[in-house]
């Protein structure tokens, strides 16, 4: 690791070895330079300069800006990942200030998207932050999931169909993807466990993510972030709403626990780490079939049912 009097003193003899013309730009360049260094030097001592620039050089996708994904995003932004790509269509407002990144009497009512690249950016300025300022979903969440050449997809997303077919695209396309499953209703977060989709148990929304899946033929092949904390009906309310029918309670540091993990997973793959046990759950195998239904079948499917 070169120190920052050395790297200093190198560019110095190379900067003023140039056209004068020239001097503002790579001076420039240097400052921001020597920032990087500093910013990232602890991460280097931790994981080494090979790491750091395997994440220098890595894209993720990170699908939904609430409580778990704005914490993962700006923990990749922390460990130095070189592109992120953010997406939800949401506006920030009063309930989220309880539990959510972003969420400040200064930013209500803006765009969570352009609240987060602007604090991406912030934190790092070399960073490239594309923001996608809409709800993915059918043939507009193939299209982004198509647009990039993504390292890892963060599945943040709090409503089961768009979450589902995330999923489900992601992994025909081959894409690395791990899910957060359901961080509300819960207190203890010594029970949060990292896990294949088929090891997660007492979540809901992991079981219905689960039996859905089945349907397509998956069983296994991604992780997930989860609780097996029971959760008590008292803290779940049926309101109908733009995007989801129910709200559960939710305390400060759940969702940003499961951002962090699901961040220091992407983190770990990444640069080569195992990050959790890639265990299959044998009890699904004795009757495991093939795809039942396309993704088209089943769309039409339910909107049948729905008419």
């Amino acid at each position: 690791m070169l120190l920052n009097c050395e790297v200093t003193n190198y560019f110095r003899v190379i900067v003023f070895s140039l056209p004068k013309k020239r001097h503002t730009f790579y001076i420039d360049y240097l400052c921001r330079l020597k920032k990087l260094i500093r910013m990232y030097s602890r991460t280097e001592l931790m994981i080494g300069r090979e790491a750091i620039q395997k994440l220098r050089d890595s894209h993720v996708l990170v699908v939904g800006l609430g409580g778990v994904g704005a914490y993962a995003a700006e923990m990749l932004a922390r460990a130095g990942v070189g592109k992120l790509t953010i997406v939800d269509g949401d506006k920030l407002n009063e309930t989220n200030k309880n539990r959510q990144l972003i969420a400040l009497d200064s930013s209500l009512n803006r765009l969570k998207t352009e609240v987060m690249g602007e604090r991406l950016r912030d934190i790092n300025p070399d960073m490239e932050v594309v923001e996608i300022a809409e709800f993915i979903r059918d043939e507009y969440m193939v299209e982004v999931l198509k647009r990039e050449s993504y390292d890892y997809v963060i599945d943040a997303i709090d409503t089961l169909s768009p979450k589902l077919f995330l999923i489900i695209h992601s992994l025909n396309l081959g894409l690395r993807i791990i899910s957060s499953m359901g961080s509300g209703g819960r207190l203890d977060p010594t029970q949060i466990k990292v896990a294949d989709i088929s090891q997660s148990y007492n979540c809901s929304l992991a079981s219905a993510i689960r039996k859905k899946l089945h349907k397509f033929g998956i069983y296994e092949g991604f992780p997930v972030v989860f609780s097996p904390e029971k959760v008590s009906k008292s803290v779940v309310i049926r309101e109908e709403g733009q995007n989801k029918k129910s709200n559960v309670g939710t305390v400060s540091y759940m969702p940003p626990i499961f951002g962090s993990i699901a961040a220091s997973v992407v983190i770990r793959e990444l640069i080569g780490v195992e990050s959790y046990e890639k265990q299959k759950d044998r009890r699904y195998y004795a009757n495991k079939k093939e795809r039942v239904v396309s993704v088209e079948e089943y769309l039409n499917q339910t909107n049948r049912n729905n008419e």
